[in-house]
């Protein structure tokens, strides 16, 4: 941080001085056709559902429901409602850095190489067990890995096409709208990195400022932290690896925090000499540029023979190759984005001719804002960028990988969609005001067309920016990398040119970087433009400008967007759940931009997921944690042998009293038996005879009261019924209980014997009671009592029902 911090102070000051010079010359690009809205997200959230989560922390799967807002930041909530309350989610995942994996396999290869000198099989099983076959993977190369699952094929793409987009999103961190601290912070990344010998494009560019520090650290510090850690881990492989992800992730927050104090600290120092600077660059800018142009010169005379020699022998051969891989990806991605936009509003104007009515035409119309946003409907344009191939000039020029290339593409495929989109949305806008509402699919035809041709000019051109960019980050470093050996000893010299009072917006290193990026630019331009004369992949030539095409259009781009749900009476159409109440006040919730997955048929629980298996593999959570997976307990599979013989050999307690006087004899215990029980008119076999004996007083059959006598107390606690009511029940009650007693029992209650002297005092306590999925059976049977026969040497001996108590487990 300290070289890092002389490094950005210095650029700071020269990055401001390029700024004030660009106000003040002007200049630019030419002027782009479609318009472009500021806050596109504005009161709107990505995707929200539930998924399955592993906590490593206990190594269990848990029901979570994620939030995506409009800033790219998942949030896992224990609860919608949790979430729908506002509380704080149980974690964020800031996913610069990330990337989106839906196969264990692909997993597991890079976790694999992540200890060096460890072998894995290639069939060696993973440290977690998926609790479905659709998991969802987040790995970064330093940080703490994200594991979830979701239940179904379809529920896998949006989620990972979602999770991509946060990638993608959170990957592209610094705003090209700061004219200093951006170009600032990129050049002293870019020369520390070249200090340490890495000239090549960097994939771990990516995420906010902090973060960009913090896997710069990591890339040094890393890989001696493994070499001294991996031989000291103990275990089997997974535990090794578990452990050294762990360790990583700890020292990579440590690292984050250290690395977010100390740049906040910088970045305030330097906007805190901001005016100063100005200031001073303004009084001198004459004198700036006259010295600058003259070091320039000098810098010329020693560098450009040594370039054009290497342009000519190792780069110009290569620069129409290069081209080509990229142009031929890029430009069917964008062709794509043409298709999409097309489709959605020949869909619009087919509602229109149908007469599908102005609530959903406010539908379509609300969605079609949101298009560029939507990450599944993109997905189509954006894999066609996974077919950037550039094996072979990769280990020529150094590059680590295309990801970079690809991503930003996909950026730039995003914002072009929604050009397009939010310019067709005000071109309709304006002919409904002038027009109204007659002739609706003429007038959205019209809109398409104009919006299309312009598309066509705005996306040539972003394109032929993009591969100028692309070649420069390629062939640049290779050149620096090949030219330092001669050419770096010779720039101190250049130094005394510079007087003491311009030397902080002076550096001879950058003057020395814009040489070699002159001696290039020209072959990469006429390359460029060749392709655009050839009209290959559909690009303009430069002379084919559009100016003052349609001069009132830019007038529109500082109104508000359109509210068509309001416009046309049409409900949040991608809510984040269907409650009238929401619909009608969704001005205060964030309207989603991808709908909730419905599967026809199949009624969800957990709204996007399936209930997570109980299996020994996948343990369910226990405890006060358990209210969480759902508003009602639904019965689960047995998790043990024991469970599944309870369930096959269900238990029923009965418990029989025995005199006063012989309870000091009997003693705890269970003896094995032969016999049978009939309880609800079924014969359930007895095996085992338990004896339990409590404390307190027991009381003996004498002392139990007569079936009449409950009956009469009954009747009695009933004094607000009628005495017609009163008799009725007292006399059904009596006829029931002396039905019940006269009835005999042929089969045995039990065959098994302790002692042939007080086992009329032993009760008889067996389980076989079933047990259903509440956990206890209801006491009230519609089948008539029946009478429990016992008796100490095989006679049958009738018991009272009054006598008998049935304890229900």
């Amino acid at each position: 941080m300290t070289q890092f911090e002389d490094l950005y102070e210095k650029q700071y000051a020269v990055a401001l001085f390029n700024a004030v010079r660009f106000e003040i010359e002007g200049g630019g690009g030419t002027q782009p056709q479609l318009l472009h809205r500021k806050d596109p997200l504005a009161g709107r959230s990505i995707f929200s559902g539930n998924l399955f989560q592993y906590l490593e922390e206990n190594r269990k799967w848990r029901n979570r429901f994620v939030s995506v807002p409009n800033s790219y930041t998942i949030e896992l909530h224990e609860s919608k409602a949790s979430s729908d309350r506002g509380l704080h989610p149980k974690a964020s995942i800031n996913c610069a850095g990330y990337k989106a994996l839906t196969s264990m396999e692909k997993y597991m290869e890079l976790v694999n190489s992540s200890l060096p000198g460890i072998k894995a099989k290639a069939s060696s099983n993973p440290f977690i067990k998926c609790a479905t076959e659709f998991p969802l993977i987040l790995w970064h190369p330093y940080a703490r890995h994200y594991y979830f699952c979701v239940g179904t094929e379809k529920e896998q793409k949006k989620w990972h096409a979602v999770l991509d987009d946060c990638v993608r999103h959170r990957n592209n961190g610094l705003p090209e709208e700061s004219t200093v601290q951006t170009p600032a912070f990129t050049d002293s990344v870019r020369r520390y990195r070249q200090a340490k010998g890495h000239y090549g494009t960097w994939e771990m560019m990516c995420g906010a400022p902090p973060q960009i520090l913090a896997n710069l650290v990591m890339e040094t510090l890393h890989p001696e932290l493994r070499d001294v850690i991996a031989p000291r881990l103990k275990g089997k492989l997974q535990q090794r690896q578990r452990n050294w992800m762990l360790i990583s992730d700890a020292v990579y927050r440590q690292v984050l925090t250290q690395c977010s104090g100390q740049y906040a600290a910088l970045a305030n120092e330097c906007e805190a000499q901001k005016p100063s600077l100005d200031v001073r660059l303004r009084g001198e800018m004459d004198m700036l540029i006259t010295s600058k142009e003259h070091i320039i010169g000098k810098i010329k005379a020693l560098v450009m023979p040594k370039a054009e020699q290497l342009l000519r022998t190792n780069i110009q051969p290569y620069i129409g190759s290069i081209l080509e891989a990229l142009m031929e990806p890029t430009s069917r991605g964008f062709s794509e984005v043409r298709d999409v936009f097309f489709k959605e509003v020949v869909e619009i104007s087919k509602n229109s001719l149908n007469g599908g009515g102005k609530e959903k035409l406010g539908e379509q119309l609300d969605r079609l804002s949101m298009l560029a946003f939507h990450p599944v409907k993109m997905q189509s344009c954006y894999e066609t960028m996974d077919h950037l191939n550039l094996e072979g000039l990769q280990q020529r020029f150094d590059v680590s990988s295309p990801s970079v290339f690809v991503s930003r593409a996909q950026i730039l495929m995003r914002g072009q969609m929604d050009d397009a989109v939010y310019t067709f949305e005000q071109l309709l806008h304006q002919s409904l005001e002038s027009q109204g509402e007659e002739d609706l699919c003429k007038n959205i035809q019209k809109c398409q067309d104009r919006v299309l041709k312009k598309y066509d000019y705005d996306s040539s051109t972003v394109r032929k920016k993009f591969f100028r960019e692309a070649l420069l980050q390629i062939i640049i470093p290779y050149m620096l990398q090949q030219l330092a050996p001669s050419c770096l000893p010779e720039l101190p010299r250049f130094k005394e040119f510079i007087f003491e009072d311009l030397s902080s917006f002076l550096l001879v290193e950058n003057m020395y970087e814009e040489v070699v990026l002159q001696s290039v630019s020209k072959d990469i331009m006429m390359a460029v433009k060749e392709a655009a004369v050839q009209r290959r992949h559909n690009l303009y030539r430069d002379s084919i400008i559009l100016t003052n095409s349609d001069p009132n259009l830019h007038l529109l781009e500082d109104t508000p967007p359109v509210d068509w749900g309001e416009k046309f009476g049409a409900d949040d159409p991608d809510g984040s759940d269907g409650s009238e109440a929401e619909q009608k006040g969704f001005r205060g919730r964030r309207k989603q931009v991808v709908s909730m997955i419905q599967l026809e048929g199949l009624p969800i629980q957990y709204e996007s997921c399936l209930e997570v298996p109980g299996v020994d593999l996948i343990p369910e959570e226990d405890g006060e944690d358990s209210e969480d997976l759902g508003p009602s307990e639904d019965p689960k599979s047995p998790d043990s042998v024991d469970q599944i013989r309870d369930l096959i050999n269900p238990v029923v307690e009965v418990v029989l009293p025995v005199p006063e006087e012989n309870v000091e004899d009997l003693t705890s215990g269970t003896e094995t038996a032969n016999g049978t029980i009939t309880m609800d008119g079924l014969q359930e076999q007895v095996t085992h005879i338990t004896t339990v004996v409590e404390d307190g007083d027991k009381k003996s059959p004498r002392d139990k009261s007569s079936p009449r006598s409950i009956i009469e107390e009954l009747v009695g606690s009933r004094k607000q019924e009628t005495e017609l009511q009163e008799e009725e029940a007292i006399q059904r009650a009596i006829e029931e209980m002396e039905m019940a007693v006269q009835e005999e029992d042929s089969e045995p209650t039990a065959e098994a014997l302790t002692s042939e002297s007080d086992f009329e005092s032993q009760p008889l306590a067996t389980d076989c009671s079933s047990r259903n999925d509440s956990g206890f059976q209801s006491p009230t049977n519609d089948t008539e009592p029946e009478p429990v026969t016992n008796g100490p040497t095989g006679e049958e001996k009738l018991t009272d029902p009054a006598d008998v108590e049935l304890l229900l487990v």
